[in-house]
């Protein structure tokens, strides 16, 4: 009976969206490109991974984590602690297509350091955890491991991803979660979004 109705649940679910909510247009994003402060970087003074605490508990056994590896692959099935046995996740940062959560991180679009260096240094621990959890603006993608410890906490001027199809959708998403968060940006890191979002078509 529980096999029958974990089935049934999963059939019922809707289909992963292999993709973060929120997304602008290239004009929203432009116009919120333009809105955003262009100030000096901070330093990495005080900062540390424990300042931004993840991943926490989003409903029963789920972590953010497990959240978006279920959002962002296709057929995933949860264990009963809810991490994943099987799925499978296209990561659009580089074209590869993986079937162990394992070879899969949830990248956080805006590193947290780089957060911290542009204003996050200042908000409090509970503001600090919400951005690390961001499931409601595009702040949070699985892609590959490997991937994501390349980028690092490295914003647009210094690492893009090595797919440049994506390049559009990850200036789009960077500008919104900075512009949503009321973060800042550097002159250089500004240049870069602006040559990613000419690409976009939309």
């Amino acid at each position: 009976m529980s096999a029958a109705a974990l089935t049934l649940t999963v059939t019922l679910a809707a289909p992963a969206s292999a993709t973060p909510p929120n997304i602008p247009s290239k004009s929203t994003a432009q116009a919120e490109l333009n809105a955003l402060t262009v100030a000096a970087e901070g330093s990495t003074t005080g900062y540390s991974r424990e300042a931004f605490p993840h991943w926490i508990t989003i409903s029963g056994t789920c972590n953010t984590r497990e959240t978006v590896l279920k959002r962002d692959g296709s057929n995933v099935v949860p264990g009963s602690d809810c991490y994943p046995t099987s799925g499978r996740w296209y990561s659009p940062y580089d074209g590869a297509t993986w079937s162990a959560a394992s070879d899969v991180d949830i990248d956080h679009v805006v590193p947290l350091a780089e957060a911290w260096r542009s204003g996050a240094n200042s908000w409090t621990t509970s503001k600090r955890q919400s951005f690390a959890n961001d499931l409601t603006y595009p702040q949070l993608i699985a892609v590959t491991d490997d991937v994501n410890q390349a980028k690092g906490d490295k914003d647009p001027a210094a690492w893009k991803p090595p797919r440049s199809a994506y390049h559009c959708t990850y200036a789009k998403m960077w500008v919104r979660s900075k512009y949503h968060w009321g973060l800042t940006l550097q002159s250089a890191e500004k240049s870069a979004l602006q040559s990613m979002l000419n690409t976009c078509a939309s």
